[in-house]
């Protein structure tokens, strides 16, 4: 989850895995997958910015592991 501010400055934690769009409108939009949207005070660099963040956090907490052939 990445946190995000609302315009009314309360903050929320978005799924970066059901952001469909990132729309500069001149305040952020967010449209999610689902339908929904979400205007946000974060830019769309910053936004950008959290989603490969969390997505490197994400890809360093899980090991890798070679997967064996068939016929190993």
């Amino acid at each position: 989850m990445i946190p995000l501010t609302r315009l009314d400055r309360s903050e929320v934690l978005v799924n970066p895995d059901l952001i469909l769009t990132v729309e500069k409108t001149p305040d952020t939009l967010i449209t999610f997958n689902t339908g929904a949207h979400l205007m946000v005070r974060e830019s769309m660099e910053d936004i950008v910015e959290r989603v490969v963040h969390f997505r490197r956090r994400i890809n360093n907490a899980i090991p890798f592991q070679a997967t064996a052939r068939e016929g190993d």
